[in-house]
């Protein structure tokens, strides 16, 4: 197999490109080459996809048996980079997400749950471009927008695929890796909601593993990619990052609507945590019998601590949003004792 990453060097493209160089595949990546890794094994070409040239001249270095697009988010420029491939490669796979879907995270999700309309033309043509700040566009509007570009290229040789919350080493969002690092400093620890609450990560070796055996086997249409529903639980979770980093934290469960009131960011300050009931609840019942198969989340956990200590997750914009201030951080567990009328030493777990 001859495959073309658009991306590579970062995260999921950076692990595809392992997965299929190690499988014994021809693998191509292409990137600006300004940050990231490249893979060992991999041809890396450079290039900035918003440049019609670089894709033209990136198709030449062709034929691919399939093109990842791991990186695609301005709808013209995934239309722009498809039409140039299609000639040159037989399917296409777009990384989508499930934000695309219009009632992600308020309603549990299928494969067949009703994405957002495309984003109207005139407007997804200029995210990203020169002009600047067009007219804001809903992301998964725009999600949507790039998977129909895809579609209207490659036709029935289009996969889309649709991961919710994807963890493991190499991830630069930073919520494991916020979550380990709080961890790893010990003390007294704010753990919102209901440890018992349900989670669906999915492990990005799992999900590279899948992408690869999708496009070996020709897969079209679209999925989502997650854990099986149910597969941990939010406690498990924070239980393994404290294992792992030395056990010496004290988890402080606090209960969903008083975190509410007190003016804390679900998903970003305290990482991970909703309480809406479609946040963890998206069925991948087609990946799932085209062979998806997830790993133990407490294994991810472990694996991406060991590569923390190996590496510098890499600094993004994303990540400097993650994790709450430690002095709110304790100013509300100050709040939530004086609330509950028990000593401190009663809370932990």
């Amino acid at each position: 197999m001859r495959l073309l990453i658009l991306g590579g060097t970062w995260f999921l493209g950076r692990t595809v490109a392992e997965q299929a160089i190690a499988a014994g595949w021809q693998v191509t990546t292409f990137s600006r080459g300004r940050s990231g890794h490249d893979v060992p094994g991999a041809e890396a070409v450079r290039g900035d996809r918003q440049e019609p040239s670089d894709i033209a001249r990136l198709a030449e270095a062709g034929p691919w048996d399939a093109v990842v697009d791991a990186s695609g988010q301005i709808p013209a420029v995934v239309a722009a980079s498809a039409q140039a491939l299609r000639p040159r490669a037989a399917r296409y796979v777009y990384l989508s997400t499930v934000n695309a879907y219009q009632g992600w995270p308020d309603e549990p999700l299928t494969d067949d749950s009703p994405v957002y309309e495309p984003a109207p033309e005139e407007i997804a043509a200029r995210v990203g471009s020169a002009e600047g700040m067009a007219p804001a566009v809903e992301y998964g509007a725009l999600k949507a927008t790039c998977e129909l570009a895809a579609r209207q290229r490659f036709g029935d040789d289009c996969l889309i695929l649709r991961p919710g919350v994807v963890l493991g080493p190499y991830e630069y969002v930073g919520r494991l890796p916020w979550w380990l690092n709080r961890m790893s400093r010990g003390g007294q620890v704010l753990a919102a909601g209901d440890p018992r609450r349900p989670i669906q990560p999915v492990d990005v070796r799992d999900l590279a593993v899948f992408i690869l055996r999708a496009a070996e086997r020709g897969l079209s249409g679209a999925m989502n990619v997650t854990a099986p529903i149910g597969h941990s639980t939010y406690g498990e979770m924070l239980a393994a990052c404290r294992e792992v980093t030395g056990g010496t934290a004290e988890l402080i469960w606090v209960e969903d609507h008083w975190l509410s009131d007190q003016d804390v960011t679900p998903w970003t300050e305290i990482p991970l945590w909703r309480a809406t009931a479609g946040a963890w609840s998206v069925s991948s019942a087609r990946a799932e019998a085209a062979g998806l198969s997830c790993r133990p989340l407490r294994d991810t956990v472990a694996d991406t601590w060991a590569w923390m200590q190996q590496e510098e997750p890499m600094a993004h914009e994303r990540a400097d949003e993650i994790g709450i201030d430690p002095a709110k951080e304790q100013r509300l567990l100050d709040a939530w004792f004086q609330r509950s009328g028990t000593g401190r030493e009663h809370l932990g777990s």
